[in-house]
């Protein structure tokens, strides 16, 4: 695959994930891990940030969300590092604040190559469908790990726990779709160090 795109598998004891990543892609998915609230919020990721995404999870469900979540996040963090391959000419950073209904949250990234998670806000229900709200968290600070970003985001405000998880994910896709971005006047990597 080009260096723009990349495809993962990861299996353990726990779960089995297929997954492809196109960065420069339509916004195009295809989503089973088998927790209907999580694939509604992964192809929406794959909708605002105009990637192509598919996905297949077999997991352990019948112990509960944690690992198909965690380990999805580990795949997609994982593919997205692979994707951006030397990162040259690539904007590097991208940030928004995304607005849904009541809630307001904000998202930036830098793709420094340097793990870091900063998460602020609190759902007012434990679940969301299947999906445990506490799993949001936890699938961010994965993505971030493997991806070798500095990522943080905010719930400014909200009360409507799928209008706070939905504008994450979302936001999230905007701020990656902008920092993915290959900028012409950018001819190499974008740090006074030469590499990141």
């Amino acid at each position: 695959m080009s260096e723009r795109n990349t495809q993962i598998n990861r299996k353990t004891k726990e779960t089995d994930i297929k997954l492809t990543l196109s960065l420069d892609g339509k916004g195009e998915a295809e989503i089973d891990t088998g927790i209907g609230f999580f694939d509604h919020m992964l192809d929406g990721f794959s909708r605002h940030g105009l990637f192509d995404l598919t996905i297949s999870v077999t997991g352990d469900l019948i112990v509960d969300t944690h690992h198909s979540i965690e380990d999805t996040g580990i795949a997609l963090g994982t593919a997205i590092r692979r994707a951006v391959g030397s990162k040259k000419g690539m904007t590097r950073y991208g940030s928004c604040i995304l607005p849904m209904d009541e809630t307001l949250v904000l998202c930036a990234i830098d793709l420094s190559g340097r793990p870091y998670f900063s998460f602020e806000g609190t759902f007012p229900t434990e679940k969301i469908g299947y999906m445990d709200t506490e799993m949001i968290r936890e699938f961010f600070y994965a993505v971030a790990c493997n991806a070798g970003m500095n990522l943080h985001m905010k719930i400014l405000s909200g009360q409507n726990s799928h209008h706070m998880a939905e504008g994450l994910f979302k936001a999230f896709a905007r701020a990656l779709d902008e920092a993915t971005r290959i900028d012409p006047r950018i001819t190499d990597i974008l740090s006074t160090k030469g590499s990141l």
